[in-house]
C-alpha cells in the first residue's frame, strides 16, 4: 500500500482545514505565509514547488510554526514582517503589528501636505509621528513625500530600533529624526511641524481584558493600552500637540470607534479652529483631524 507523499500541495491543504477549524481567519493566506517563510520562498514560490515535497528540515520547520499560530501567535510575528501602503515593514514583539485601518493617516497627511506643497514653492514639510512603533506611519509618509522632514518619537526603545531598521530598510533613515521619548517630552519648545500624525494606545482596560488572545498576549501592552477609559492619551495629545504646530498645521488621531465621540470633546475649548472624524476602509470612526488657526 503506497504512502501519500507530503507535498507542498498537500501541505496546504491539509493545514488550511486545521486552521479553519480552529477558528483561524483567512486561513489559506495563513497557511501560504508561514510555508513560504519555511521553505524561504514566497507564495508564488509556493506553486513553482507544489508538487516537490519539502525537506525534513523545512517540513520540521513549518510544523513549529504551525503549532504557534494555532496557539494564537500572529503570524506577523512569525514571518517577521507585515505590509503596510504597499512597503513591507519588518516587526516583532517589540512593535504593534500595522493595520490597514491606520492607512487613513497616511492618505490624509500626504494629501494636505502636497495640497500645501502646492501653494508655497520650496516648502519643506515638517512632521512629528508620536508612538511611531515600528515606523510604520513615518517611513510611509516620507516615502510619499520626497522633501518631508521628519520626527519620530517612542517610549520603547527596542520599538525605536525596529523603526530605525524600517527607516533603512526603505531609504528614507536621512529624513527621520528618532527619539526616545513619552510623547512630547524630547520635543522642544520651539519646534513647530506643519502635520502631527500619531496611533497612540486608545484601548481601556475592560476593552484590553476582552480582546483576542492573539492581541492581549503577544502584542505591546505599552502600545495599546491606554488607562481605564482608554482616551487617557489622546487627551495628552490634544493639550500638548497645538503648541508644536505651525499656522494652519494639523493634528491627525488614530482612535477606537468606542471612543470617537469621547475624544472630540478634547478639542473643545481648544486652540483647533476645525475637528472632525474620518471613517476607515470598512467605514469605522477611526480618525481625528485637527486643525490649528
Amino acid at each position: 500500500m503506497s504512502t501519500e507523499l507530503w507535498t507542498t500541495r498537500r501541505l496546504l491543504e491539509w493545514t488550511a482545514d486545521y486552521f479553519k477549524g480552529r477558528g483561524i481567519e483567512n486561513p489559506r493566506l495563513e497557511v501560504e505565509l508561514l510555508l513560504a517563510t519555511a521553505l524561504h520562498t514566497n507564495r508564488v514560490g509556493l506553486y513553482l514547488r507544489y508538487d516537490e515535497v519539502p525537506t525534513d528540515p523545512e517540513r520540521t520547520a513549518f510544523r513549529e510554526l504551525v503549532k504557534r499560530r494555532a496557539a494564537g501567535e500572529p503570524s506577523a510575528y512569525l514571518i517577521g514582517h507585515k505590509d503596510f501602503y504597499s512597503l513591507d515593514f519588518d516587526v516583532n514583539a517589540d512593535v504593534l503589528i500595522p493595520r490597514p485601518e491606520t492607512e487613513t493617516l497616511v492618505l490624509e497627511g500626504v494629501e494636505f501636505l502636497r495640497a500645501r506643497a502646492k501653494e508655497n514653492a520650496g516648502f519643506v514639510p515638517r512632521v512629528l509621528d508620536i508612538g511611531t512603533g515600528s515606523g510604520a506611519l513615518a517611513v510611509a509618509l516620507a516615502r510619499n513625500l520626497p522633501a518631508a522632514r521628519l520626527v519620530a518619537v517612542d517610549i520603547s526603545a527596542p520599538a525605536l530600533a525596529m523603526a530605525k531598521k524600517n527607516a533603512e530598510k526603505h531609504s528614507v533613515a536621512d529624513r527621520i529624526e528618532f527619539r526616545e521619548s513619552d510623547l512630547f517630552a524630547a520635543v522642544g519648545a520651539g519646534e513647530r511641524f506643519d502635520l502631527i500624525v500619531s496611533n497612540p494606545p486608545y484601548v481601556s482596560q475592560s476593552e484590553y481584558d476582552a480582546l483576542d488572545r492573539s492581541v492581549r498576549d503577544f502584542e505591546p501592552r505599552i502600545a495599546l493600552l491606554s488607562g481605564e477609559k482608554g482616551t487617557e492619551i489622546v487627551a495628552r495629545i490634544v493639550a500638548d500637540a497645538p503648541a508644536h504646530l505651525e499656522p494652519g498645521g494639523r493634528l491627525l488621531i488614530e482612535i477606537s470607534p468606542m471612543i470617537a465621540e469621547a475624544s472630540l470633546e478634547f478639542f473643545q475649548d481648544s486652540p483647533f479652529i476645525q475637528f472632525n472624524i474620518i471613517n476607515d476602509y470598512a467605514g469605522l470612526k477611526r480618525v481625528i483631524l485637527a486643525e490649528i488657526e
